[in-house]
């Protein structure tokens, strides 16, 4: 039985814990963390704490705290001889203030309130040593499949990648709704595109699922839309992404 602390008590916090709930032999003993509303969605399972000086001995310590906050939380770790783990995809291991550190990062979007299944998403698991990263990957493997040993510069570069394909994606589909809303119409129309584009990139690599005017190099329909766009920030990333699509695909134009 591996016994767990999770620090923090925000969106990805409240994710893992409701995951190790479920996971055969894992036991979240502690949830720490200064909101104190926040905190009161894990009483009824563990025992909670608002006073990072109180941290109960565990196997593992998860930091599910914002970026520039762990190094700060993981020096009241310091004399502690679990694993001293954070979450996060951007920051490297060396950030960690503790003996035995690590990374388990879940590298997928999660909001508040919408439940997710973790049995795929990629768990990236990084530690100092071997015994930290065997117990790591035991933690990964108790809610996920798809576990993977990555370093810090691997899942630097895969952070940056996931911010273009998620978030950025994400923005247009908000330029894209507010384009539709201009005219009255229903964001739900894109929905069946948006998910047939999701579902090429599983077959196909996105290069060979690019479609649209940049595409083929249509400028009657790129000059057209431009017309169309009033706001300066949309034509803008219009001709931008439009020049890049060209660029990428010119050697088949």
């Amino acid at each position: 039985m591996l016994s767990i602390s999770i620090l923090g008590t925000g969106n990805l916090a409240k994710h893992l814990f409701d995951a190790f709930l479920k996971a055969k032999g894992i036991n979240v003993v502690q949830v720490v963390g200064r909101n104190k509303k926040a905190l009161a969605q894990f009483s009824e399972h563990c025992n909670i704490s608002q006073d990072f000086k109180t941290i109960a001995d565990a196997d593992v310590y998860l930091m599910a705290v914002k970026d520039d906050a762990i190094a700060e939380v993981s020096k009241h770790l310091l004399h502690k001889k679990g694993v001293v783990a954070h979450t996060s995809g951007a920051i490297g291991l060396e950030a960690i203030q503790a003996v035995n550190k690590g990374v388990f990062y879940p590298l997928q979007t999660f909001t508040k309130g919408k439940p997710v299944s973790f049995q795929y998403i990629p768990i990236c698991i990084e530690a100092q040593s071997k015994q930290s990263l065997e117990i790591l990957i035991t933690l990964g493997h108790s809610i996920s499949e798809n576990v993977h040993h990555i370093d810090s510069e691997q899942r630097k570069k895969l952070h940056l990648a996931a911010v273009f394909v998620n978030n950025f994606t994400n923005y247009l589909y908000d330029v894209g709704e507010s384009l539709c809303l201009d005219e009255g119409l229903s964001f739900d129309l894109l929905k069946p595109l948006i998910l047939e584009t999701a579902e090429k990139v599983q077959r196909l690599s996105p290069k060979e699922a690019q479609t649209g005017p940049a595409r083929r190099n249509d400028s009657e329909s790129m000059e057209a839309h431009l017309e169309l766009l009033n706001n300066e920030e949309h034509r803008t990333l219009y001709k931008l992404l439009s020049q890049a699509i060209k660029k990428r695909h010119e050697e088949e134009l």
